[in-house]
C-alpha cells in the first residue's frame, strides 16, 4: 500500500513541496519561506498554489 502525496511548487521561493492529499481551497505554509499558500487546482497529482495575502492584526498599539 502506498501513501498518496501531491507535489507542487511555492510561487514565491520555488521550493518543491510534497504534501499529503489535500482539496482545492485548503491552505498550507511553505516550509522554506513560511508563506501561506492556497490550493487553487489539483491536476494529475500536481498542485497549483497561490499566495494568500495575510493581514496581520492591528492591536492598536
Amino acid at each position: 500500500m502506498s501513501t498518496a502525496t501531491l507535489a507542487g511548487e511555492c510561487p514565491e521561493c520555488e521550493t518543491d513541496l510534497t504534501v499529503p492529499p489535500m482539496v482545492q481551497g485548503e491552505t498550507l505554509s511553505c516550509p522554506e519561506c513560511m508563506l501561506t499558500l492556497r490550493v487553487e487546482e489539483i491536476q494529475d497529482g500536481r498542485l497549483s498554489l497561490q499566495m494568500v495575502e495575510v493581514q496581520l492584526r492591528d492591536w492598536g498599539q
